[in-house]
């Protein structure tokens, strides 16, 4: 490699120079380097995939979690469907995330071990095969110009010592002149030195020209070999720096989900989904299932027969399906099993765990719908006979005849336990007997 040398080299330049003896070991240096950049990628990337898997998770659970309490809630119809496409969604964003976190595993952190496998061959005496034959290359391009440079610098200092000499000779030399002390032959000694401080100036001064003239002659080839092996150390690092960049691109196209036509594909069933959200039909739906869109089976006029042990009360004909005529309790009882099972909605889910929604507001005209009877059920026969004690958690305002009214903190006794619609039997300290919502009181210890 041709090299231009200029004279200035060397001339006012810091002892930091790449030229200094020694200073190419920053340059070795970097090789140990590009192992430990590749160790803190794989890293990097490791703990990228622990974000992925974990954010993945925590989707997952959202999404598991929501699905449930809409499901448990009141919401309904196609708003319903809605809402849980956005928990639908959680379930597919999470799932390309693990698909990410693998990319990140399996493609990108095995691609970077293998490559600084066959990069970096490790030494049995420690250290790498690399590192060792930069470093030796460096020191065998500088050690002929090294050798030269102690030369000079051997040369220079016997030079500044030698006319350090001289000037103390002559210093001394001239102060003889003024002591009459001395005699001839003192005075001759004296300029017999300076004489010889003068020739030894100028043979040190050869010396050290020539040196440094051999070391100007030699600096061009050091250059040169130098540069060389520095050409060699930045091809390797070369190789680094583009499969590092190449590794980059990888991971980019693994992270970016917006290229990924599943990704797009999701966002485009949610918003179909949500789309598709009528509110006209969601009323519609209520007033056919919970509101005036109803059957009933109003009151009519009935003979009595002696199969009948008691008479059915408005709450348990509203358990009936339209079009049977109610002859038997049994024949009502299955009834309103097949209507009960018949429709069931997230409004109804609510209905069905009133621990869900105790907190509710207590004179909701449609979380006791099915409360509003006229005549009154409570039969001797019916008695459980098991009588406990209880205490009210909250106002209630009886909505029917048949109904009891207590406020919060307010005592009483439950004769019956909770039927399937949520009601139990009880008697207030002043002997009126009816019905109540059960989650409005808890037994008292």
């Amino acid at each position: 490699m041709s090299v231009t040398y200029d004279d200035s080299v060397g001339v006012e330049v810091s002892s930091d120079s790449f030229w200094e003896v020694g200073n190419y070991k920053r340059t070795v240096k970097r090789i140990d380097d590009g192992h430990r950049l590749c160790n803190d990628l794989v890293n990097c990337l490791h703990e990228r995939a622990r974000i992925e898997k974990a954010y993945a998770h925590q989707l997952t659970e959202w999404a598991r979690r929501w699905r449930q309490l809409v499901d448990k809630g009141p919401q309904y119809g196609t708003v319903e469907k809605a809402w849980v496409a956005v928990m639908a969604e959680a379930e597919r964003v999470s799932d390309l995330h693990l698909e990410v976190k693998a990319s990140l595993m399996n493609e990108d952190v095995e691609k970077i071990k293998n490559w600084q496998k066959e990069a970096f061959h490790k030494q049995m005496i420690g250290g790498f095969k690399e590192t060792k034959e930069a470093e030796d290359s460096f020191r065998k391009a500088q050690k002929p110009w090294a050798k030269k440079l102690k030369e000079v610098e051997t040369a220079k200092k016997a030079y500044h010592a030698a006319c350090k000499e001289e000037k103390l000779a002559i210093s001394r030399e001239s102060n003889s002149k003024a002591d009459p002390s001395l005699n001839p032959e003192q005075l001759k000694k004296l300029q017999d030195k300076v004489e010889k401080c003068k020739q030894d100036v100028l043979k040190t001064k050869e010396k050290y020209e020539k040196s440094l003239k051999e070391l100007d002659q030699s600096t061009p080839q050091y250059m040169e070999n130098m540069e060389q092996v520095f050409e060699q150390c930045q091809q390797f690092e070369e190789k680094r720096l583009r499969f590092f960049r190449e590794v980059l691109l990888e991971v980019r196209k693994h992270l970016d989900l917006s290229t990924v036509a599943s990704y797009k594909n999701i966002y485009r069933d949610m918003e179909q989904n949500i789309k598709a959200a009528d509110a006209v039909e969601d009323l519609r739906w209520f007033r056919a299932n919970h509101g005036p869109g109803m059957s009933m089976n109003w009151p009519q006029f009935e003979e009595w027969s002696t199969d009948m042990n008691r008479t059915l009360s408005r709450k348990e004909k509203k358990k009936a399906t339209d079009g049977i005529t109610l002859t038997s309790i049994s024949q009502t009882g299955d009834q309103s099993l097949q209507s009960k099972h018949s429709s069931v909605s997230s409004y109804e889910k609510t209905q069905a765990c009133p621990a869900d929604s105790s907190d509710d507001e207590p004179n909701n005209p449609f979380s006791s719908a099915d409360a509003n009877g006229d005549s009154n059920p409570f039969e001797e026969d019916a008695t459980s006979g098991m009588e406990v004690r209880v205490r009210a958690l909250y106002d209630y305002e009886g909505q029917e005849h048949d109904e009891l009214s207590f406020k919060a903190g307010d005592e009483l006794t439950k004769m019956e336990d909770e039927d399937e619609q949520g009601w139990c039997k009880g008697r207030l300290d002043n002997g009126q007997v009816g019905l109540y919502p059960a989650n409005y009181v808890e037994a008292i210890q």
